[in-house]
């Protein structure tokens, strides 16, 4: 994989982990989906409301995308009528494998918190 070099870093990811948890858990430790959502609600930028299943799967969609961009899986095309994010997939890349693209959105995540200025 050009451009990346997976650490696999448990230690960043656990503090990002309890940070978010403590903030938005309840109580309850939060997983990889539940801060999928959170960055997804981030990205689309309309603060968070209810919504549908669908615009669930969309946001989490969002995320991934946001954060596999870093690597060059997805490139951002624009918002449609509605100011929803789209990306389009670099197909030239190779497919990631489950554990690979895992390990990228956790090490992506943590970045993507440091550079909105969240210290955890």
């Amino acid at each position: 994989m050009e451009n990346s070099k997976p650490t696999g870093d448990i230690k960043k990811w656990s503090d990002l982990v309890n940070f978010i948890s403590l903030k938005f858990g309840d109580g309850n430790t939060l997983d990889l989906q539940a801060i999928l959502f959170l960055i997804g609600v981030h990205e689309l930028g309309k603060g968070y409301q209810e919504f549908s299943k669908e615009e669930k799967i969309n946001l989490l969609h969002i995320a991934i995308c946001k954060l596999l961009s870093r690597y060059g899986y997805y490139k951002y095309v624009g918002k449609d009528k509605d100011g929803w994010p789209h990306w389009k997939t670099n197909t030239n890349k190779p497919p990631l494998k489950s554990g690979e693209e895992t390990i990228l959105i956790k090490e992506s995540s943590i970045a993507y918190f440091k550079e909105s200025g969240i210290v955890f």
